[in-house]
């Protein structure tokens, strides 16, 4: 009988891109009004990627 993944411990889902850390720096230059395509490019993420951890304050 086969085990569910889920059952063997792991977690469904891909793994954040940015520490806790980085995102909390992501979030300070955001709000300081510095041009979000840079930010982006800094943390080597999409624009897309960056919305989605601004979404998520």
């Amino acid at each position: 009988m086969k085990k569910s993944a889920r059952s063997k411990g792991k977690v469904p889902g891909r793994r954040p891109k940015l520490s806790p850390e980085q995102v909390t720096e992501l979030r300070k230059r955001a709000i300081s009004h510095e041009p979000k395509a840079q930010i982006a490019r800094d943390f080597k993420i999409s624009r897309e990627t960056l919305y989605s951890y601004l979404k998520t304050s």
